[in-house]
């Protein structure tokens, strides 16, 4: 009996997501051709692109690839022409419907310093060198999807915005297993922050993780640390973590932050996982952490090492090629070794290529 392929569904989206997607579908093809892969891959809109054919973010034509892919890889979305949309209507929330109606809960986002880019962080080099933290994010509950929501009238003339802030023991349990889980292939260290200082829902955030430390993972040390506190530790410490787990909120802050130490948002990937199925299957989402950065749209000068370093996380979590995730970070390495750089991460004495020009080195350093 053939053996069903493995469908890869490429939403690049807006801004400069359709460059960096397209040499992520390269690097994808090439694995088909050389090492006789059987990844079928499919095409489709997503935000500002998918508003613009079909008058909505997302269509369930779409919505429903998504769901039956092994594996999702998103470009960007958004960009100023969409700015004075319906916030309902905005290209933005095709991404999180996604997160949504997939139950994607754990955002991982690594940020790792490449010895070959130390000098491309704002941070000293001894701060920075050898980088390398994995923030857990929880991505479908807490302030963006709490209800009550909205934007109301009040008395005199005045408005009021209201965003509701929740967790439930499952919803931090679920996501503090998948940092444990991870920790106990790396360093066996997680920091777990909130803000139990001012809020309630931090307070069961603090007491339910390490409820879960206790009883299944006592080998993994656990700290706690504010939110705000660990903004700051980032920027005056950051070796001194490995795994850190947090809320919607705070880790869309703080793994942005972190991601900056890296000296560049084009360099790194992102992982939306959710439960696995009675099959073993697990619904997931990969794409860069940066925007769709409508400024230098169009213009072949992105850097695509981050879309195709989560496709790398793709081959790694929810496509079972350990090696071939492997080769690939070897291959990108490679490249940085050799000079070549993107315009962002460019620096005197190295060769500044364009993004078709770094997709191609890679593809080359695979062979």
């Amino acid at each position: 009996m053939a053996k069903k392929q493995r469908k890869i569904l490429l939403l690049p989206g807006d801004g400069v997501g359709p460059e960096v997607v397209g040499e992520t579908k390269k690097v994808i093809n090439w694995f088909n051709e050389k090492k006789s892969l059987d990844f079928k891959i499919d095409q489709d809109l997503i935000g500002g692109a998918s508003i613009d054919k079909h008058g909505m973010p997302i269509t369930d034509e779409v919505f429903y690839k998504a769901l039956e892919s092994n594996a999702v890889i998103l470009g960007a979305c958004g960009g100023p022409q969409y700015d004075k949309l319906e916030f309902s209507k905005k290209p933005e929330r095709g991404l999180l419907k996604l997160r949504k109606e997939l139950k994607l809960f754990a955002n991982l986002r690594p940020a790792i310093c490449f010895k070959q880019l130390v000098d491309s962080s704002s941070l000293k080099p001894e701060i920075v060198s050898g980088l390398d933290i994995l923030i857990v994010r929880e991505l479908t509950g807490g302030i963006y999807f709490g209800e009550p929501r909205g934007i109301e009238p009040i008395e005199n003339g005045e408005r009021k915005g209201i965003n509701t802030h929740s967790y439930t023991t499952k919803e931090i349990q679920r996501v503090a297993r998948v940092a444990f889980e991870l920790a106990a292939k790396r360093k066996n260290k997680v920091t777990s922050c909130e803000k139990s200082n001012v809020m309630e829902a931090g307070v069961l955030w603090r007491e339910e993780v390490q409820a879960l430390r206790d009883k299944e993972y006592k080998k993994i040390e656990l700290n706690h640390m504010l939110a705000d506190n660990c903004a700051m530790q980032l920027l005056r410490n950051p070796k001194q973590f490995d795994v850190i787990v947090t809320d919607n909120l705070f880790g869309d802050m703080l793994s942005d932050e972190a991601a900056m130490l890296t000296g560049s948002l084009g360099l790194l990937p992102s992982a939306s996982l959710g439960e696995r199925d009675k099959n073993g299957r697990i619904k997931s989402l990969y794409e860069p952490v940066h925007g769709s950065a409508p400024d230098i749209a169009g213009k072949n000068i992105s850097n695509p090492i981050a879309t195709i370093l989560s496709f790398s996380m793709a081959l790694k979590y929810s496509l079972d090629l350990e090696k071939e995730a492997v080769l690939l970070d070897e291959a990108v390495q490679k490249v940085l070794d050799k000079g070549l750089r993107t315009k962002d991460i460019m620096s005197p004495g190295k060769k500044e290529i364009s993004t078709s020009d770094m997709g191609d080195a890679i593809i080359s350093n695979l062979h």
